[in-house]
């Protein structure tokens, strides 16, 4: 298989699997598509890290495929390519790239779709499609512009040059950057640890941002201020508050 999903104490690893370059075909797209939605089904998946190994992240597009691919074909298949990586910001969990080596094109698209991204000091990260006369087409002109502001993202979609990760960081296109060698613990630590939070309040909490991204901000306020009220229904919210009372703040153990 070209991704793998890997769960072991909470949390959920999507392991891509595609030597040398972890190349983003047509089977890797929909096989991601199909394991994201498996982790957002599953209870024991309460967090996610996206990894693509030691040695490189995700190095773009299969471009052999995509060139043998006509107007026609690329029309029946662009919806599919977007669904397969909205699958993963959609994953109502807290998630996080793992990010080595190149993580270009379709590679840094994913990692936009993650809450947080971890890089190592060697990766390099860009949106090179207008060198081959396209754009981004899995949702970089979107994501990237909402994580680092229209400027800088049509700095990087415009010339597609690539940054290194101390670039990344500035821009803020990356979270943390670490040796290479400590990319996936990190990653995972940062995983490990919302997975024992408490699991609605953690989907509320994403939901509330993500959506208010993507809407007015009455409508962002609304979404706020349903889930805000529902999570009074829960056990979780009785317990992290009977918790606050007795014990001090930071102690409660949520299920």
């Amino acid at each position: 298989m070209t991704v793998n999903l890997e769960v072991a104490e909470g949390v959920g690893t999507l392991r891509l699997d595609r030597p040398p370059m972890n190349a983003l075909d047509i089977a890797t797209q929909d096989r991601l598509k199909e394991l994201a939605e498996e982790a957002t089904r599953r209870d024991d998946v309460r967090a996610v890290v996206v990894y693509g190994g030691e040695k490189v992240f995700a190095a773009g597009a299969d471009i052999k495929e995509m060139q043998a691919m006509d107007h026609t074909a690329m029309v029946l298949r662009a919806r599919a390519l977007q669904d397969s990586f909205t699958a993963v910001a959609r994953i109502p969990k807290p998630v996080v790239a793992a990010v080595t080596g190149y993580a270009l094109g379709g590679g840094c698209e994913l990692a936009l779709c993650a809450d947080y991204r971890v890089a190592a000091d060697n990766a390099k990260l860009g949106q090179p499609e207008i060198l081959l006369g396209l754009i981004p087409g899995a949702g970089g002109t979107q994501r990237l512009a909402r994580l680092i502001g229209p400027s800088k993202a049509k700095d990087l979609i415009f010339t597609g040059r690539m940054v290194k990760a101390d670039e990344a960081l500035t821009l803020g296109l990356v979270d943390q950057v670490v040796p290479a060698a400590e990319v996936y613990d990190t990653a995972h630590a940062w995983a490990a640890k919302l997975a024992q939070g408490p699991a609605l309040a953690l989907r509320a909490a994403k939901e509330s941002i993500d959506t208010g991204l993507e809407t007015d901000i009455d409508t962002g306020l609304a979404v706020e201020r349903n889930w805000f009220a529902g999570l009074f229904a829960t056990e979780d919210r009785e317990r992290g508050m009977r918790s606050f009372v007795d014990e001090g703040p930071g102690k409660a153990k949520f299920l």
